[in-house]
């Protein structure tokens, strides 16, 4: 029995046809244009058993008209030529009537983009149903001998992305990814662990079964632990629950009107201008914009069509870097830099079991959960541990502990990191495992 399904996903060309065939149609003054289409495909699991195994094809087509300082925007899902052609007509029927936009700016001339390509991996854009299917049958056999509930999803996405506009500019890329979340119960005790890479062949799904397993039974039957400020060890993809709270923050217009955590104000409170510069946070924090990194290699530019290149972000602990719209950048005399994304933070040699061996005492952290902001000027958020929390006594686990609400400014945070260690993709970040001190938590919850 044949299991594999043939891809859809547009090629390269025909996704520039597409958008070559709008621009020569369109009767507005200009026009943007931009194109996705996804292959993605999905097995869930749950007690130990897969419960769902789905594929979906996604093709959006994208125009934006403009007349003068006016504009609109219509979509469609049909890749039919007079879908299209229906759409491109009712976009500049709508721009025509639009009010002026009081921040219109011109559209981005042609750019230039990185003369590489995103990682496209063609064993995880071929990997059929039936090989994720096996593959979640050995993590179910492995929960079933360790005695524990295992539940998560193994997927697979292939993507194309495509922009242009009527001033010249072109962009096209192509990615995958695969992804592996596992969570594993046992009795009170509970685990987790997610995977991230652009290839299947990446990702140490039953070494990350087995660890998972292991700590699940290891946190039955937590103790409880006063709140108060400890010295928390955050595992990778804990960090990566907070530190992009921190880089989406950084916006330049926000900072420069007052309503972030890089604003300057006077003693009246009136804004007077950023932060970048100041030593915020501790030397140790060094994060970039790093679209290349290995275990990323994402997309060239942006949605908007900005580039997406190297930036430094923080060195040392000081941001060097705000992220400037196209109309900031063009109120303020800057260059527009796009969003701070990818997040790359650099780590050390160090493993999670080196920062617990030079810990007295502290919490050992496996996942953030449900974070949100409690004051977003001062980025103070509040969450939830979760799937694993420890006492760390004398450099070694002492023992399980019940979870923690945290209220907690993320600056303060950053400012006291005493040590960084070994990277993990987590998402689309990469991030280390993290030493802080006086992280506060301000209260026992009773999740699991």
């Amino acid at each position: 029995m044949n299991l594999a399904v043939a891809s859809t996903i547009l090629g390269q060309e025909e996704a520039v046809d597409i958008l070559e065939s709008v621009i020569e149609k369109s009767q507005a003054d200009d026009v943007f244009v931009s194109l996705s289409s996804q292959e993605s495909a999905l097995s869930r699991f749950s007690e130990n058993q897969i419960s769902q195994n789905i594929q979906k094809n996604k093709f959006s087509l994208t125009i934006t008209s403009y007349f003068g300082k006016r504009s609109a925007s219509a979509s469609t899902t049909e890749l039919d030529p007079d879908a299209i052609a229906q759409t491109l007509r009712r976009c500049e029927d709508l721009a025509r009537f639009a009010p002026e936009d009081p921040e219109w700016v011109e559209l981005l001339a042609p750019q230039t983009y990185e003369e590489r390509q995103p990682a496209f991996d063609l064993a995880t854009a071929d990997l059929t149903p039936l090989t994720r299917g096996e593959i979640v049958q050995e993590v179910c056999q492995l929960s079933v001998k360790a005695g524990v509930a295992g539940s998560g999803t193994f997927s697979t996405n292939v993507a194309l992305q495509a922009i242009a506009n009527s001033a010249g500019l072109r962009g096209c890329d192509r990615n995958t990814r695969a992804d592996f979340s596992f969570t594993a119960r046992q009795d009170n005790g509970s685990s987790w662990s997610q995977l991230t890479a652009w290839g299947v062949e990446q990702l140490p799904i039953l070494d990350a079964t087995e660890k998972v397993i292991q700590k699940a039974i290891l946190s039955r039957n937590p103790q409880e632990v006063a709140p108060g400020d400890y010295t928390v060890i955050f595992e990778p993809n804990a960090m990566a629950g907070l530190l992009p709270w921190v880089i989406w923050n950084m916006d330049a217009r926000a900072a420069d009107e007052g309503r972030s955590f890089m604003s300057c104000t006077d003693e009246a409170g009136q804004p007077m201008g950023n932060r970048v510069g100041e030593e915020l946070f501790s030397p140790l924090v060094q994060i970039q914009r790093n679209p290349t990194h290995p275990l990323l290699q994402s997309g060239r530019f942006f949605g908007n069509g900005l580039g997406n290149s190297y930036l430094e972000i923080v060195r040392d602990g000081s941001p060097q870097a705000l992220s400037y719209s196209c109309y900031w950048a063009q109120q303020k005399g800057k260059e527009a830099n796009g969003s701070f994304f990818p997040i790359v933070m650099a780590g050390s040699e160090k493993t999670v079991d080196d920062l617990i061996a030079g810990t007295e005492k502290g919490i050992l952290v496996t996942r953030a959960w449900y974070v949100r902001y409690v004051n977003p000027r001062t980025l103070e958020v509040t969450g939830m541990t979760r799937d694993g929390t420890f006492w760390i006594e004398e450099g070694k686990i002492a023992y399980p502990i019940k979870n923690l609400r945290f209220n907690q400014s993320l600056p303060a945070m950053l400012k006291n990191i005493e040590a960084v260690g070994m990277t993990k993709r987590c998402g689309t970040s990469v991030i280390p495992a993290c030493k802080v001190n006086n992280f506060h938590f301000s209260s026992i919850t009773d999740s699991i």
